[in-house]
């Protein structure tokens, strides 16, 4: 465990110990992990099968899909059609982050238990992420399960800190 590299990067984090009741955290885990499967997602990568997206820029292309994603989002809300999530019973800060690894403010974990976690990637866009982690230490977790995508969201963030942390010891920012 010495060798476990953690960049400093504060977000909130909800999560419970599975204990059990994996069927219970299944769908909701399953319903986070395709959020990029809907209607938008599909005709886009439809789209760029065909070619037919060749000609654009994809950076636009990118910030129109996720104005339409936050609009779709915002008219949910509006309708209340938002999806439940499970309250989870814990909620803490997550203060530092690895490829694999991440590290409580608190000393709340059960070493070697397994646990279900939730938090908003704080990313562009902001991501809900979903994962499976069992406890190290009372602070330390190591990530069991996360969807693909999620886990480049979170080496890239994880990345992006630590070129941020560089930057600033060579005083630089």
């Amino acid at each position: 465990m010495s060798n476990i590299l953690l960049i400093d990067a504060v977000m909130g984090f909800d999560f419970e110990e599975i204990a059990g009741r994996e069927d219970y955290f299944k769908q909701e885990f399953t319903t986070i992990g395709m959020s990029d499967d809907d209607a938008i997602g599909q005709w886009l990568r439809a789209a760029k099968a065909k070619g037919d997206t060749s000609e654009s820029d994809p950076v636009v292309l990118h910030l129109i899909v996720e104005l339409y994603r936050k609009m779709d989002r915002l008219e949910n809300l509006i309708l209340g059609n938002m999806p439940t999530r499970i309250p989870l019973l814990n909620h803490t800060e997550i203060v530092k982050i690895g490829l694999e690894h991440f590290e409580l403010a608190e000393s709340v974990l059960d070493v070697s238990k397994s646990y279900y976690g939730r938090l908003d990637l704080p990313t562009h866009p902001q991501r809900e992420t979903a994962f499976y982690f069992e406890a190290l230490t009372p602070k330390l977790a190591k990530i069991v399960q996360i969807h693909t995508k999620a886990s480049n969201e979170w080496c890239m963030y994880m990345r992006a800190r630590e070129r941020m942390m560089i930057r600033q010891l060579k005083g630089l920012e």
